[in-house]
């Protein structure tokens, strides 16, 4: 499968705008027609959808272009919540020589010391530290639960500000008093973490430098309620973000009617590759029509997962990717890279323990040590700076030399220079994509994952094929997180997806 998955994209060789993750679905369609002739006329088919022409270009308005800006940002926000477990709002860091932070530095300091002048005066003039004080009131209020009636009760009588208005014209305001009383309660209210944050509070003694930290540590405390927040939703949001993610994409289609232009395009190719004898023969038996007695096209589903697999071999430098995965799109390319890796992985340790003594080879404590060291000088094969061939070479100087310090430790003779010249040999031609066992390792993945995605609501779940034991821990940590990506894009997307192949299917 791995041939032909290779094949089908050797084949294309479009050029897009959207080969950025972060350009959204907006730069997905842009140029989409231009694009998609150039992709086909690369790759003819037996059987092709008949799509009309795009639209003409028309004129939009800003207020059209900032809904639709709009509608994807909160999708993509819904979906990143629902898909992303680790999802945290982070506070907004702008960069030290930017000329936004230099106009926010600017404008803060002339606000600060506004403050301190007005403090300063006899006698004191308190209108911008009240309206501080009231700004905090709102922040702290917006803390509580509706059950925190005390806490409530506290906050509005303390920081009454009609009454801090009349102490300050009889000069009876205490800010140090007030400042005390908003640092207590800040302690009540912030999480763990910010414990520190607030207790330096209570260390600096002049009123303009506390307001400051006070709001700086307020601004950490929004951003954890707004992450306890999205930790509370995300089961409701679970239920509802299918429907949610499919109206906002049927919103955007219904603006731009090519927006399915890439996922047709994709969806075509698998089935091609499917209904090719070729490739028939060299997938599972899932790949074959079911319930067809003369009928030899592929099963929808079976188009749909064999689509997916495409997806861990695309070209992302020269391919548009499909619309519908647009979002997933760095996580494709992390599961992609982290494929690549454990293929390597994976036949350096086939090619070591096939010349090893089996003693040593079944011993689990060795392959579980042999494999983090190949793993630790695999670590940064996905930087654009790592010469695989350099670190090959360094793991077959490391990997001849365990293997002789373990066969010696077992009373076997250790492996001969002619042995070491071979075993190093072969470890070194992992190098190249074409080499024979590396190909069969990656080919033995993707049919794992094909079976595993075939096989994810079954019990129990597929072993891995033979040769990747070493490496079925990590194997399988990469195929539940592709197969749950999976499931979800079928379920916001199957109505799409299942249109587009009803077409394509279809027999003339």
């Amino acid at each position: 499968m791995s041939e032909n998955l290779d094949k089908s994209n050797i084949n294309e060789e479009g050029k897009s705008k959207s080969n950025d993750s972060e350009q959204g679905l907006e730069d997905a369609v842009e140029g989409s027609d231009e694009a998609l002739q150039k992709i086909k006329s690369g790759s003819p088919s037996t059987q092709r959808v008949q799509r009309p022409h795009s639209s003409p270009p028309r004129f939009v308005t800003v207020e059209e272009l900032l809904e639709t800006a709009k509608g994807v940002t909160n999708m993509t926000i819904a979906h990143e919540i629902v898909i992303n477990g680790d999802f945290r709002i982070k506070p907004v860091e702008l960069p030290e020589d930017s000329l936004e932070k230099k106009v926010k530095d600017i404008v803060h300091k002339a606000f600060w010391d506004c403050l301190s002048v007005q403090l300063c005066e006899d006698p004191p003039t308190y209108d911008r530290a009240i309206k501080l004080v009231g700004e905090i009131k709102e922040t702290l209020l917006s803390f509580l639960l509706p059950g925190h009636t005390r806490l409530r009760n506290q906050i509005t009588e303390v920081l009454d500000l009609d009454l801090i208005k009349q102490e300050a014209e009889n000069g009876a305001l205490d800010i140090s008093k007030l400042a005390e009383f908003i640092i207590g309660m800040m302690g009540t209210l912030c999480a763990p973490v910010r414990d520190e944050e607030v207790k330096k509070l209570k260390d600096i003694k002049e009123i303009v430098p506390l307001f400051r930290a006070i709001f700086s540590v307020l601004d950490l405390m929004k951003v954890d309620m707004a992450n306890f927040a999205v930790s509370s939703i995300r089961p409701h949001l679970m239920q509802q973000s299918v429907e949610y993610e499919r109206k906002q994409f049927q919103e955007f289609l219904e603006k731009h009617p090519n927006s399915l232009d890439f996922v047709t395009q994709w969806l075509e190719e698998a089935a091609d590759d499917l209904m090719n004898q070729k490739y028939r023969n060299a997938l599972p038996a899932v790949g074959e029509a079911s319930g067809s007695g003369d009928s030899p096209g592929p099963d929808p589903v079976a188009v749909q997962n064999y689509a997916y697999l495409k997806l861990l071999k695309w070209d992302h430098l020269h391919r548009p990717f499909p619309e519908t995965v647009l979002m997933d799109h760095s996580r494709f390319q992390e599961f992609q890279l982290q494929l690549e890796q454990l293929t390597v992985l994976g036949a350096v340790l086939l090619v070591t323990f096939s010349m090893a003594a089996p003693g040593i080879s079944s011993r689990a404590d060795f392959a579980e040590k042999l494999k983090m060291i190949v793993k630790i000088l695999l670590t940064d094969m996905h930087l654009p700076s790592f010469h695989l061939e350099d670190a090959l070479t360094t793991v077959g100087e490391k990997v001849c030399l365990e293997v002789s310090s373990c066969l010696s430790l077992c009373g076997f003779s250790p492996l001969t220079m002619d042995k070491e010249a071979v075993l190093k040999g072969q470890i070194q031609a992992m190098a190249s994509p074409d080499n024979p066992i590396r190909r069969i390792v990656d080919s033995r993945i993707l049919t794992f994952l094909e079976t595993y995605l075939v096989s994810s609501h079954q019990k129990p779940l597929p072993t891995a094929p033979g040769g990747l034991g070493p490496v079925q821990t990590e194997l399988e940590e990469v195929a539940i997180n592709f197969v749950r990506l999976v499931n979800y894009n079928k379920m916001v997307f199957s109505p799409y997806y299942d249109a587009i192949l009803s077409k394509i299917l279809v027999r003339p």
